[in-house]
């Protein structure tokens, strides 16, 4: 076999190994995500726990007042830290002072290492409104939430969720690791080749892998950033004050006029109510008795006339 034509050979032999490499990867060989820590919600008790190091489940302490008496947020139990997940929560806050709670959820969050993305502030006057998009790292969520919780605000309701992605994020690494053996396949066979033709065409399968290597790159990256950062979603509303009725004193003219226009009310709308019933049922016995008035003037005028 002549140089010429080894050099397509090697190519179809790189494509035909690449594909072999690619479907055989064994994903028990990639090394596991690295741990996020996990969650499970203790829904019965609702009391503050931590994340626990190493896969071992946290002991939950003993249950702490919130500022102010509402619907508790469930707080989450650390399980197989190895896990690789997507957190999220969602809370709904009703406060007298809405902008200020947003103030004070902001500094919980950057005093947890992380950031605010989202801030749209509304209303003004007495019905000022506030949602924030808090992202913290995942190894402080349960302490976002415990500190969410002791703000001076009701809880109206919340949520708590998690998205396993270590499967996806496994499988990534093994797709990504078999692109790069080939792409180091073809660097080998370019290195080799000593004709134009055969170089394009090696050039042209090597931009395709180097394409997809940086897709899968970028999708692992996209995964570990949102496993790294949980996203915590607030909203706070402005809480309505209920004004007590006032007791009433003494002698009211007006309210006394006002419980006689009622009562006077109430006693024609009866007597209406009656004389409708009385007209609509009183039909049928006046037909009848109309119709018996005309059959007995009958017959007397025919007893009272003469036959010839």
């Amino acid at each position: 076999m002549t140089r010429s034509n080894a050099v397509p050979a090697f190519v179809l032999a790189a494509l035909l190994l690449g594909a072999c490499s690619g479907s055989a990867f064994s994903t028990s060989e990639i090394a596991p995500a690295p741990p996020l820590g996990g969650f499970a919600v203790d829904a019965a008790r609702g009391a503050p726990t931590t994340i626990a190091e190493k896969g071992q489940v946290a002991a939950a302490p003993a249950p702490q007042p919130a500022g102010v008496a509402g619907q508790p947020i469930p707080v989450p139990l650390a399980f197989e830290s190895d896990r690789a997940l997507i957190l999220t929560a969602s809370v709904a806050l009703q406060a007298k002072d809405p902008w200020q709670i947003s103030d004070r959820a902001q500094a919980v969050a950057i005093a947890l290492g992380g950031d605010v993305i989202g801030l749209p502030q509304a209303g003004s006057g007495d019905k000022p409104s506030a949602t924030l998009t808090l992202r913290v790292p995942a190894a402080r969520f349960n302490d976002a939430l415990r500190q969410l919780r002791d703000l001076d605000a009701e809880v109206l309701s919340s949520n708590v969720d998690g998205k396993d992605v270590t499967d996806q994020f496994v499988d990534l690494q093994a797709r990504l690791r078999a692109k790069q053996a080939e792409e180091q396949r073809y660097l080998a066979l370019m290195a080799r080749a000593d004709k134009i033709d055969d170089l394009l065409k090696l050039d042209n399968v090597l931009a395709q892998t180097r394409t997809q290597i940086e897709q899968l790159t970028g999708q692992g990256n996209s995964i570990r950033t949102r496993t790294q950062y949980a996203t915590i979603s607030v909203t706070v509303a402005t809480s309505t004050a209920v004004t007590p009725p006032t007791p009433v004193t003494g002698w009211d003219p007006a309210r006394s006029a006002a419980l006689a226009v009622a009562a006077l009310t109430a006693f024609l709308r009866v007597g209406a109510d009656l004389a409708v019933w009385a007209s609509v049922l009183g039909t049928v016995p006046a037909l009848m008795a109309l119709v018996l008035w005309v059959v007995v003037r009958r017959q007397r005028r025919t007893a009272l006339t003469p036959h010839a």
